[in-house]
C-alpha cells in the first residue's frame, strides 16, 4: 500500500498530524480574535436575586479582561427551559452563555426537558458554591429553629414559604425541612426571589430558603430573621448562625451552586479561554472578599471539573427527589 506524506526538508508530517496542527491553528487563531463583539450571558431567574448578583460581577471582570462588553440578559421562567432554547438555538461561537444552578439540573427530575445540560451543552466552569439560610418575617414568633418547628406544630398549614419557583432548590430545601422535622407549611412559588421578597419583607409570606448572598443585606437591616444555615458548617457572613445539624435537625444539608455554560459545539479553545479568565476573575481578591462576606464562596474549575459535577449532582438529587417524594407538574 503507497504510504502519501507531506514533506519537508526536516521532517516527515502525515496528513492526520497536519490536520491536527490546522485545527489547533485554527483554535488558537479563534480564541485570540474571541470575542468580536459584545457577549451576552443569560440568567434563568429575574434580577434581584443571588445569580442575577453573581453574574453581574462577573461580567464585569470579564469585561476588563476581554475588553468589551459582557451583558446580562435576565430570561426567566419555566425552570430555565426558555433560556435554554436561546441557547440551543445560539451560534456556538462563545457570543452567547449561560449562567445556571444546580436548580437547572434538578428541573428535568420533575419535569419533562428535551435538554441534557452535559450533552446538549459545552460545561464551561463552576465559578461559585453557596449556601442557604431559612429566614422567618419578624411577625414570627420564633427565635430558633426548635421554637419555629413548635410554632409549625401549633398551627400547621398556616405559615407558608417562598421560592423562586417549583423545583428550585429554594423550593427543595423547605420540602426537605417539612420532611426532616414533620411539620407542614404551604409553598408559595415565585417567578424569581425579587417578587418573592417583596411578599416575605411584607408578611404576606411568612418564611423561606433564600440563598444567603441575596438575604443577607435583609437579615443585616431586621427585616427578616435567620434560623439556620444549609451548609454542613457555619458560614462567616453569618458566624452567630447555627447550622440545621446544630440546631437539631439532620437531613437538611443543601448546597448550591453558579456555573457558566456555552452552546454545543463551541470551539474547546474558546471554552477554555473562558474557563480561565472566569476563574481568575472569581478569585480576584475583591470579588473572592465580597461573595464571602455574603455566604458565597468561588470555586476553581475546568470545563471537565465542571461536566462531572453537573452529573454527579444529578445523580444526588435524583435519590433526593426519590426519597423526599418531590412531584412536579
Amino acid at each position: 500500500m503507497k504510504k502519501y506524506s507531506i514533506k519537508s526538508n526536516a521532517y516527515v508530517i502525515s496528513p492526520i498530524a497536519a490536520l491536527i496542527v490546522a485545527l489547533s491553528a485554527i483554535g488558537s487563531a479563534q480564541a485570540q480574535q474571541y470575542p468580536a463583539r459584545p457577549v451576552r450571558t443569560l440568567v434563568p431567574l429575574a434580577a434581584g436575586g443571588g445569580m442575577d448578583t453573581v453574574t453581574r460581577g462577573l461580567s464585569l471582570k470579564l469585561s476588563d479582561a476581554f475588553s468589551q462588553s459582557f451583558v446580562v440578559d435576565n430570561r426567566p421562567g419555566a425552570g430555565s427551559q426558555i433560556a435554554l432554547e436561546i441557547m440551543a438555538n445560539a451560534a456556538p461561537d462563545g457570543h452567547t452563555l449561560m449562567m445556571l444552578s444546580a436548580t437547572t439540573v434538578v428541573h428535568p427530575l420533575l419535569y419533562k426537558s428535551r435538554f441534557d445540560i452535559v450533552r446538549d451543552f459545552a460545561p464551561i466552569a463552576q465559578v461559585t458554591s453557596q449556601g442557604y439560610v431559612l429566614v422567618v418575617h419578624p411577625s414570627i414568633p420564633a427565635k430558633s429553629v426548635a421554637e419555629f418547628v413548635q410554632h409549625l406544630k401549633a398551627n400547621p398549614d398556616k405559615v407558608n414559604f417562598s421560592s423562586s419557583g417549583i423545583g428550585s432548590l429554594i423550593h427543595m430545601s423547605g420540602e426537605l425541612f417539612k420532611i426532616a422535622t414533620g411539620t407542614q407549611m404551604t409553598h408559595v412559588p415565585y417567578k424569581g426571589m425579587g417578587a418573592a421578597y417583596t411578599d416575605l419583607i411584607g408578611g404576606q409570606v411568612q418564611s423561606s430558603f433564600p440563598t444567603i448572598i441575596s438575604s443577607i443585606a435583609h437579615i443585616n437591616s431586621g427585616r427578616l430573621r435567620p434560623l439556620a444555615v444549609t451548609p454542613a458548617k457555619r458560614v462567616p457572613a453569618l458566624p452567630n448562625t447555627p447550622t440545621f445539624a446544630e440546631a437539631g435537625v439532620k437531613g437538611v444539608v443543601v448546597v448550591n451552586w453558579y456555573g457558566l455554560i456555552a452552546p454545543a459545539k463551541t470551539p474547546a479553545a474558546i471554552v477554555n479561554r473562558l474557563a480561565s479568565e472566569a476563574t481568575k476573575a472569581m478569585l480576584a481578591p475583591d470579588m473572592a472578599k465580597s461573595l464571602l462576606a455574603e455566604g458565597s464562596e468561588p470555586v476553581r474549575s475546568s470545563p471537565a471539573e465542571f461536566a462531572a459535577h453537573i452529573k454527579a449532582e444529578s445523580e444526588l438529587w435524583t435519590r433526593v427527589v426519590k426519597t423526599a417524594g418531590i412531584k412536579g407538574l
